[in-house]
């Protein structure tokens, strides 16, 4: 793709950098950031910005917060002894869509994947099981991609709760095997997280 102008070409190959943006959406992008008073660019610019550089990830959940604790964690409302675990922050979004869970959200960061060279110490698996293991917790649901790393993911954490005294369910398979979480759609998101079942259950099923 040739340019005439040095700068558009720089933006283009920045913007193109961001995931499902090639370089002809990229451009599109560009030249109509260009044809916006500059007031309106700067505005985005400086959002950006400041997310960047002062977003944080809740001390408790892990979740992204403008806070310390993130909004739901602090939420007296909400059922504190009652953990959903889940892969990524996108995940926690799509629940809550559903409005159909009230307890708080452990957010892992991603799923053990030895071909990628994930293993558990670079999640928030530790954390997980710590704050467990202190007590409070009734329940841990699991809405992890029914993929087979999401199962290894789930197994492992299992394993490293072997006699503790807490309840262990998995979402109803109302998710298609191989599925990512956040593209099911609200309804059978919400019936899933609903209808879960014991965690020994899912496995014998599987």
């Amino acid at each position: 793709m040739e340019f005439s102008s040095k700068l558009i070409e720089q933006a283009v190959n920045e913007m193109a950098q961001l995931p499902g943006i090639g370089k002809r959406t990229a451009l599109r992008l560009v030249l109509h950031m260009l044809k916006q008073p500059a007031e309106q660019v700067k505005f985005l610019s400086e959002a950006l910005l400041k997310m960047r550089e002062e977003i944080k990830f809740c001390k408790s959940c892990h979740n992204i917060s403008d806070e310390e604790v993130c909004d739901i964690c602090s939420n007296p409302r909400r059922n504190q002894s009652l953990i959903c675990v889940v892969e990524d922050i996108r995940d926690v979004m799509a629940i809550e869509n559903t409005r159909q869970f009230n307890g708080i959200y452990h957010v892992l960061g991603g799923k053990i994947a030895p071909i990628e060279g994930i293993g558990p110490s670079q999640l928030n698996i530790n954390s997980l099981v710590e704050k467990v293991k202190l007590g409070g917790v009734d329940e841990l649901i699991f809405a992890l991609s029914s993929t087979m790393e999401g199962d290894t993911t789930v197994f492992y954490i299992y394993k490293q709760l072997k006699g503790v005294e807490v309840k262990i369910s998995t979402i109803a398979r109302g998710i298609a095997v191989g599925d990512e979480l956040e593209y099911a759609d609200e309804v059978t998101l919400g019936r899933s997280i609903l209808q879960r079942v014991p965690y020994e259950n899912a496995m014998k099923s599987s």
